[in-house]
């Protein structure tokens, strides 16, 4: 198979964005934020859209923000955590990329989100949302091509694994 994309989804915490920006840097690659791209195209946060519109208009620009970015070639994406709820968001990632799911523990995973006030998702009780996330969304990464649990793991041993199961 010849990787026309990188695609790195996981839940919220488990590194997509820091390991993309290293892993595209590696290769010489662009890297896309699929969340960054969809709040510069709708001039807002997305914070802002749940607020204003809700999930499920969030959602379908989610989707079509996906699909416009991996039409092309090249290129490390980095999913928002839920982009991979949808079937035509894991269709449109398999049939335009090698499919990086990282994982992270719940623990570290509080920790390391735990002092970001902008995630929508986890208004309220952090540790509770982030378990009942995680249990509703279990089974959510198992489309990809390879998973990768960077609870333990350097940035550069995760580039490192991702470059070597996606053979690049």
């Amino acid at each position: 198979m010849t990787t026309s994309n990188l695609v790195i989804v996981g839940f919220m915490g488990t590194g997509k964005s820091t390991v993309g920006k290293l892993l595209a840097e590696r290769l010489g690659w662009k890297f896309q934020d699929s969340d960054a791209v969809l709040e510069e195209a709708q001039q807002t946060s997305i914070a802002d859209l749940f607020r204003q519109h809700g999930e499920a208009h969030f959602r379908s620009l989610e989707s079509k923000t996906l699909e416009s970015l991996l039409a092309h070639r090249g290129q490390i994406v980095a999913t928002g955590g839920g982009a991979v709820l949808a079937e035509e968001n894991r269709a449109c990632m398999l049939r335009n990329g090698f499919v990086v799911a990282l994982t992270a523990s719940p623990e570290a995973i509080i920790h390391r989100v735990s002092t970001d006030i902008s995630r929508p998702l986890l208004q309220g009780n952090l540790e509770e949302r982030v378990h009942t996330l995680l249990e509703q969304r279990k089974s959510a990464y198992d489309f990809a091509h390879t998973v990768i649990d960077t609870t333990e793991l350097t940035t550069d041993q995760i580039v490192d694994l991702i470059i070597r199961q996606a053979n690049l």
